[in-house]
């Protein structure tokens, strides 16, 4: 599937980057083109208009310097239409433009292939009034239109050349292009494919993890259907299983949306004032009586009066499952602390125990959803493999940092760091 993804994402890169080149080609061409025949049409343009008849004969050209251009010439076209050669050294360049000069518009440049020379052609009106050119030569004419001519025969060959470089250079360039665009989908298709397994993997994980309860649910029922007879009492074991089952499973549940909501964000924190000592105090109460039932020993350490900006329910939350794991994973006899730490800008909450640990290659995939390094004793404990996941969703809600610390045999330390203000 995402193999032909890849390579429709490259055949679009490869489009994108071969149209970004033929536009800048295309500007490079048409600025190129500009600059090569600005000048001869400048000249051109400053020779026609300021063309003028003096006493029946041509004046000297006038105007700037700059704008002259010895290849271009004038004809002149009479009130009959008639074409007027005034350079006898150009009949050669006269006789294959007058077929031409018929179709010239006025005040319009025009370049024309005539023959195997390219001319560009200007002709304007005549702008020193009713004035007849008088020449033993030429005649006598009534001018009607100035016509600038120039060969632009080394200008075009020059833009020909041009192109041929961009086409070579495009060409040369393509499977650099395909090359890129293959590298810039494969890179884009990172996070999606990603996205992608961690989703079947969490699809498959979920499934797992309900078939466990559903089949215990289900065996534990169908043996008290095989004893229609047999009263509650009797029962007790696989009703107690049945119960216990269903609500591992209704935790899971809600876990389950829980998480799904935060991926779609549809989870909203409220962000009220709250008084981290107050939360801290309030959990340590409920979790000492489980923490004396299994002979492990609790305490905890408060910090000064400290108020921040939290989501009371989640806070709690997080505490609560970082409490929970302590306790599970906690022998008998051992011990688990909750401290405070007061930052300029931040509270630090530390929950350490004595418990047996995590191993080092497990460290860094705790916080993956289902993820548990001994699954079958986390299985006994009750455990999912979510809490920590939510834990860290919650802390980074909150714009938090989480980080472990553990060693196996030793015991393990979760530092979690909150801003006192709201994240932005």
């Amino acid at each position: 599937m995402f193999g032909k993804i890849l390579r429709k994402l490259t055949l679009l890169n490869s489009a994108v980057f071969l149209l970004i080149f033929i536009l800048f080609g295309g500007t490079l061409y048409g600025y190129v083109a500009n600059q090569l025949f600005d000048k001869v049409d400048a000249a051109m343009w400053q020779k026609a208009e300021s063309f003028r008849i003096v006493n029946g004969r041509p004046a000297p050209t006038m105007g700037p310097r700059a704008f002259f251009d010895p290849r271009v010439f004038i004809i002149l076209r009479d009130a009959n239409g008639g074409v007027i050669n005034l350079y006898p050294f150009a009949n050669e360049e006269f006789n294959e433009v007058s077929a031409f000069l018929s179709q010239s518009e006025h005040n319009k440049m025009q370049t024309q292939k005539i023959d195997e020379h390219y001319y560009r052609i200007l002709s304007v009106p005549y702008r020193g009034g009713e004035t007849r050119l008088m020449r033993p030569e030429l005649g006598d004419h009534a001018i009607k239109e100035v016509i600038a001519v120039s060969i632009v025969d080394s200008e075009l060959a020059l833009l020909r050349n041009f192109v041929q470089v961009i086409v070579t250079g495009l060409v040369i360039g393509m499977l650099a292009i395909i090359i890129a665009g293959y590298y810039l989908a494969k890179r884009a298709l990172v996070p999606i494919i990603s996205a992608w397994d961690k989703q079947q993997q969490f699809v498959a994980d979920a499934s797992h993890e309900l078939r466990t309860p559903l089949a215990v649910i289900k065996s534990n029922a169908e043996l008290l259907l095989r004893h229609p007879g047999r009263t509650i009492e009797e029962e007790s074991f696989r009703i107690t299983n049945v119960v216990r089952e269903s609500i591992r499973m209704s935790k899971l549940v809600s876990t389950l949306l829980t998480l799904a909501r935060a991926d779609a964000n549809q989870l909203e924190l409220n962000f009220s004032p709250i008084i981290i000592n107050d939360i801290i105090s309030g959990i340590v109460e409920q979790f000492k009586p489980l923490a004396e039932l299994k002979g492990v020993s609790l305490e905890v350490s408060l910090c000064d009066h400290v108020e921040l900006l939290a989501d009371k329910e989640r806070l709690q939350q997080l505490i609560v499952i970082l409490l929970d794991n302590a306790i599970k994973y906690t022998p008998p006899n051992g011990s688990i602390k909750l401290s405070c730490r007061r930052q300029p800008h931040s509270v630090t909450l530390i929950v350490e125990d004595t418990g047996t640990g995590i191993a080092a290659e497990d460290l860094p995939r705790i916080f993956d959803r289902f993820y548990r390094g001994d699954k079958a004793r986390s299985r006994e404990q009750g455990g999912t493999g979510l809490g920590l996941s939510i834990a860290q969703w919650i802390v980074e809600k909150h714009g938090g940092k989480i980080k472990v610390d553990s060693e196996i045999g030793v015991g393990t330390q979760f530092q979690l760091n909150l801003p006192l203000n709201k994240p932005k």
